[in-house]
């Protein structure tokens, strides 16, 4: 039990000095904290005036590109295909005879 009561007192040592290190670094920053700890930020810096200046001036710039370009250039959808409604019958119903077959097949490997 000897080792076991010198490896506890080495942990309790190294505890101490841990708290004592704590104690010191918290006393440094009570210190220096309120030199440097508080410090209010004020958003980015730039005033409402200023960004509606640079809106306008982007929104000036846009409507010089597109008055330079004219109308978009709108590439047309084609118009997509429909299926009749007879031609959805026939694929239905081959359908319907695939699997028919299919179930067929299985039924008969099962007997």
């Amino acid at each position: 039990m000897t080792k076991l009561d010198s490896v506890v007192q080495i942990l309790k040592s190294e505890q101490d000095r841990l708290t004592r290190e704590l104690q010191g670094i918290g006393a440094a920053l009570a210190a220096f904290g309120s030199a440097y700890g508080k410090q209010i930020r004020h958003g980015n810096g730039m005033s409402a005036a200023g960004k509606a200046r640079i809106a306008a001036a982007q929104r000036a710039r846009w409507a010089k590109v597109k008055a330079k370009n004219g109308k978009p250039k709108v590439a047309a959808m084609p118009k997509r295909r429909r299926l009749s409604v007879a031609a959805r019958r026939k694929i239905a119903a081959a359908q319907r005879a695939r699997w028919a077959k299919v179930k067929a097949t299985k039924k008969s490997a099962k007997a």
